[in-house]
């Protein structure tokens, strides 16, 4: 089974540009972790759990603009969830 990675905000809600925005950045966010995935399964050649972990956020961010790259903190236990099957070969 395929891993679908998605990555989800907390915007202040009150805050109306961060709630406007939401839905847009999520997509872009979350398209660019689905290449990242990608990328790192398809160059996995056992690296360590450490290691796949950093390479997809790596691989994330350099798909992203420089300013949402430097501002990308993801979830971690969504990042593990991510390398945990890339290294199960799923």
């Amino acid at each position: 089974m395929a891993v679908e990675p998605h990555v989800t905000l907390e915007p202040d809600p009150n805050d109306p540009v961060q709630r406007k925005l939401r839905g847009a950045l999520e997509d872009q966010l979350t398209s660019a972790l689905q290449a990242a995935t990608e990328r790192v399964r398809a160059s996995y050649r056992g690296e360590s759990f450490d290691t796949v972990c950093r390479q997809l956020l790596d691989e994330t961010r350099a798909g992203l603009h420089p300013d949402i790259a430097a501002g990308f903190e993801p979830d971690l236990d969504e990042l593990a969830r991510v390398a945990v099957a890339i290294m199960r070969g799923s």
